[in-house]
């Protein structure tokens, strides 16, 4: 059993105009949107932090069954 990402979220993140370095530094509010660590998290096919998911989520405007899925593993 696996929780896999079912979107490239990097590619769909630039497409939004949110490249890696945007995402990295600061927004207007003084707030970290996602780290390098977790940016790598990501590239690696790793799942992240319920925190980052939510951030993902908003940036993206979506729900959380969008990005992710369950796959059985044989």
């Amino acid at each position: 059993m696996a929780i896999v990402y079912k979107i490239d979220v990097l590619s769909e993140l630039k497409r939004k105009g949110y490249s890696s370095y945007v995402l990295m530094n600061k927004d207007k509010m003084g707030e970290n949107y996602i780290g390098q660590r977790q940016i790598q998290q990501i590239r690696n096919g790793e799942i992240v932090s319920n925190a980052v998911l939510n951030k993902l989520c908003k940036l993206l405007n979506c729900q959380p069954g969008d990005i992710l899925e369950f796959v059985e593993e044989e």
